[in-house]
């Protein structure tokens, strides 16, 4: 469709296979961290795989990783696997990894600190310390939600060296509005409006 890139959502499976898939549930088989990779069904791809099939474009990686959740790790196993794969597959520079988690994004950073972090934040948090947070810690871009996008955090962001990119945008009129704003990139489910709507298409 003439995209620059595709956002993937990381989990892994009970035994350690790296999966795209937003939720924690495989509807109607279970928790995911609890089926193996033989018991996905074929619409789940393996995260290489999608690293595969995405060659060439940008590739935001969101590691999911939140406490609550079956697959919750401490121990970042996952960010680190998934360090190691993206370097097996040498596309590092097409690939960023984001999280909402601040640990996994450490955990990626200290595994390859060449790997470009993305912190996830969401609406009404406090941006410019978000801000603070992502430059104090040595990631490089701030995705936070479209509601909270301003001017002034934008300018601000790269004023200090960090890229935004902001999620998820499908109305013409705001995807119009955060181009305005300067932001780095648009996360949407429609590739098509945003192409059209930034005179793309």
């Amino acid at each position: 469709m003439g995209a620059d890139g595709v956002e993937l959502d990381v989990r892994a499976s009970g035994d350690g296979a790296l999966v795209v898939h937003h939720d924690a549930q495989i509807p109607g088989l279970g928790a995911l961290a609890r089926l193996a990779v033989s018991d996905l069904p074929a619409w789940v791809p393996l995260v290489g795989a999608a690293l595969d099939a995405c060659a060439g474009m940008t590739v935001v990686l969101e590691v999911k990783n939140l406490p609550g959740e079956p697959d919750w790790d401490p121990s970042e196993a996952v960010a680190t696997a998934l360090v190691a794969l993206v370097a097996e597959r040498g596309c590092s520079q097409d690939v960023v990894v984001s999280s909402f988690s601040l640990a996994t994004l450490d955990a990626v950073h200290s595994a390859d600190s060449g790997l470009v972090t993305a912190w996830l934040t969401l609406p009404g948090f406090d941006q410019p310390d978000a801000l603070r947070t992502v430059v104090e810690r040595g990631h490089r871009q701030l995705h936070p939600h479209q509601l909270s996008v301003t001017a002034g955090l934008v300018d601000e962001a790269h004023a200090v060296g960090v890229a935004v990119t902001t999620w998820t945008v499908d109305d013409p009129g705001r995807i119009r509005e955060l181009a305005q704003h300067g932001v780095d990139g648009i996360i949407t489910n429609a590739p098509d409006v945003a192409l059209a709507t930034l005179g793309r298409a």
